[in-house]
């Protein structure tokens, strides 16, 4: 695996409600352990931070919990005050933190299964000039998702519960073929969690 690099910034997504895994928002399911004993949140984050030395993750007011748990796993924190408008909201709110990368690596923080040489795969990507790279396995997408500098400004004009996704059919994307099956396992319910990694 390559060295850090700083040029890079992750930005990891922690900032939504979780209501399909507890609809009366007692569990959050960020704080929930996985196999290995690492909660979700956690999880997630190390998986960016052992590629990329500056992760933002983004919360939502009030989740001082899941801010505490980012923070002691290494990322940066910010909180973003329109969160409950959605995704789009968050990544806008932490693309203005971080306007001078070079390029973005977008992670979803219920994500905790993706594998750190996808994220080094698809960094690879954008040096070899891709603009836009997700990963792929078994001919499916999944994420994280990485955009150069070169899509600042369309990422800075989604809003509310646009995310960037929208891109993704709306300009060239490289897809980079992995051998992880994490890039489509995210933790949406109780069950997500009783399964072991791949």
């Amino acid at each position: 695996m390559r060295q850090p690099d700083s040029r890079y910034v992750g930005i990891l997504l922690a900032a939504g409600r979780g209501m399909r895994f507890d609809p009366s928002g007692a569990q959050n399911k960020l704080l929930q352990p996985i196999a290995g004993g690492a909660t979700v949140v956690a999880a997630a984050a190390k998986n960016l931070l052992t590629v990329l030395p500056a992760v933002l993750a983004v919360v939502r007011p009030g989740a001082d919990a899941v801010e505490a748990q980012l923070r002691a796993a290494g990322c940066a924190v910010t909180t973003c005050p329109d969160a409950d408008q959605g995704m789009g909201a968050s990544l806008v709110h932490a693309l203005s933190h971080h306007r001078d990368a070079a390029g973005w690596v977008i992670a979803l923080a219920d994500m905790p299964y993706v594998q750190p040489g996808t994220v080094d795969a698809l960094i690879d990507a954008l040096e070899h000039g891709a603009d836009i790279a997700v990963p792929a396995n078994l001919g499916r997408r999944g994420n994280p998702v990485a955009f150069s500098r070169a899509h600042l400004n369309n990422l800075l004009r989604l809003g509310g519960d646009q995310g960037a996704r929208s891109l993704l059919t709306a300009f060239p994307v490289v897809q980079v073929k992995v051998d992880d099956a994490g890039i489509h396992r995210d933790i949406d319910t109780a069950a997500d969690l009783e399964h072991r990694a791949d």
